[in-house]
């Protein structure tokens, strides 16, 4: 007998068995009476043994032999064990969406245009991005990791150092130019300055104050006046436009300056405590999909 017949005998003699009914067990695996009758006579010519006999009983029904009664439980756990294996071949070809949440200006700056290489390294894995301003609560949101920017204490979630950025001048190359070109930190009183204010409310966040002091040009910048923008990105488009010079992130403007759309007229960092974190729930460190966008993230950010 074939492989496939001898499967689909040893799959109505297991229905048959259970149900102790022919009709019953064709009902359950969709052929006629006759046809599971047909594969158990097979079966036990090919076995060269009865498996079932009549009750002799008042009720004539079908009662399992002895061997047929002993061999059931082997024969239902490999068809349990079948039944998972291609449950899991399914599975593995099914696409896997995983929610991340990242800030919208590092989204923008540096994370979307990698995506390409997550996608390409992980073709079964779909991402769901979420670039929310506010901190998302993702076990209500059904957040699977993501990236945060702080100090790394989120009691709620584990977090890995991903990067650190400094915090340094930035503006288009236009502004080495003209009238008043930037030369000197103190150039800088002649054109607007962009603050950007999207973290007023951390204290370890640099500002233009901050870099005017830590970098010893106290009282030579007039640091109060220009524009304030409560987001990152638009910060630094509003400098690569031209439009005034901003302080910049590392890792917000590094592309950018390698592009040529940015220049750095000052050497002048700041270094800030503040740094970029891998983020997921406690409980799903382990799970695949989670562990596959961390490992990533890690890598792309050990080769900046």
């Amino acid at each position: 007998m074939r492989a496939p017949n001898h499967l689909n005998a040893l799959r109505a003699f297991e229905a048959v068995g259970r149900h102790l009914s022919y009709v019953a067990a064709a009902e359950e695996l969709h052929v006629t009476p006759a046809a599971i009758g047909q594969m158990i006579r097979g079966l036990e010519e090919t076995l060269n043994m009865e498996l079932f006999h009549r009750s002799s009983s008042g009720a004539s029904r079908l009662v399992l032999t002895d061997a047929a009664r002993a061999a059931m439980p082997e024969l239902q756990a490999g068809f349990e064990l079948l039944a998972q294996a291609v449950e899991r071949l399914k599975a593995s070809k099914a696409r896997i969406t995983v929610t991340v949440t990242v800030p919208p200006a590092l989204a923008d700056k540096w994370f979307l245009h990698r995506v390409e290489r997550f996608q390409r390294k992980y073709p079964s894995y779909d991402l769901r991005i979420d670039l929310s301003l506010k901190l998302v609560d993702f076990t209500a949101e059904r957040v699977d990791a993501g990236i945060r920017y702080g100090t790394g204490q989120w009691p709620e979630l584990a977090a890995t150092f991903l990067m650190r950025d400094e915090f340094f001048p930035v503006c288009s190359p236009a502004l080495l130019e003209g009238e008043h070109p930037l030369r000197t930190p103190a150039d800088l009183n002649h054109h607007p300055l962009i603050h950007d204010i999207s973290m007023r409310t951390a204290p370890a966040f640099p500002t233009w104050r901050s870099w005017v002091q830590k970098t010893g040009n106290a009282g030579v910048v007039d640091c109060d006046r220009g524009l304030q923008i409560n987001d990152s990105a638009a910060a630094i488009h509003t400098a690569i436009s031209g439009n005034g010079v901003a302080l910049g992130r590392t890792c917000l403007v590094e592309r950018d300056i390698a592009e040529g759309r940015l220049v750095r007229p000052f050497p002048e960092a700041q270094p800030c405590d503040l740094a970029y974190y891998v983020v997921h729930r406690k409980d799903n460190g382990g799970e695949p999909a989670v562990a596959a966008f961390k490992a990533w993230l890690l890598e792309e950010a050990n080769t900046r």
